[in-house]
């Protein structure tokens, strides 16, 4: 299979002849990417199947109208984020819980996983990010397990890169704190 930069999918994707050729190879390309962008959200592998999903038929949809003003990750990273926050919303909605109920389910969750392969160290690092408030854990996630510069996590999430900066710091405080306390 040939590999297309973004410029050239976009190319084919406006191509009505190649549109669902174009579209197939961005899912291929950034598909396992983003699941494990929402899975680390959402915790669980079904609910980040399903958020991922959604995500594609969202882009579907709006790729007509995306400028390239953002890289295209950049800005699938944005719809997957969004529709990850937007699922977690609905769960806790749906329970009529706390959202801090909903970050212990999904801790309690975490620990019962079998798609989870972490050791006992990896599975106190996710229960403290899981401790974290949505926004943070997420900033956390981006930052220190997909290395994104705070530029790209600013595009992703539209929030400053010094407001960035200083939620990543607050996250690590507040894990640092719960690993040592525990």
């Amino acid at each position: 299979m040939t590999e297309y930069d973004d410029h050239e999918l976009l190319e084919k994707f406006r191509i009505e002849k190649t549109r669902h050729y174009a579209f197939n190879l961005i899912v291929r390309k950034y598909q396992q990417r983003m699941y494990w962008h929402v899975r680390k959200i959402v915790i669980d592998h079904d609910d980040a199947n399903d958020v991922v999903q959604n995500a594609f038929v969202k882009a579907w949809k709006g790729l007509d109208n995306f400028r390239e003003d953002a890289q295209l990750y950049t800005w699938l990273y944005r719809i997957a984020t969004n529709e990850s926050i937007t699922h977690i919303n609905q769960k806790r909605k749906r329970f009529l819980v706390p959202i801090a109920d909903v970050e212990h389910e999904l801790s309690n969750h975490l620990s019962s996983d079998s798609y989870f392969s972490g050791d006992r160290i990896q599975l106190k690092l996710q229960q403290a990010i899981l401790k974290l408030p949505t926004q943070q854990r997420i900033i956390f996630n981006m930052k220190y397990y997909d290395s994104m510069k705070y530029e790209e996590i600013s595009a992703v999430l539209g929030v400053t890169v010094g407001a960035l900066k200083a939620s990543y710091h607050h996250a690590v405080k507040k894990i640092e704190k719960y690993l040592k306390n525990d």
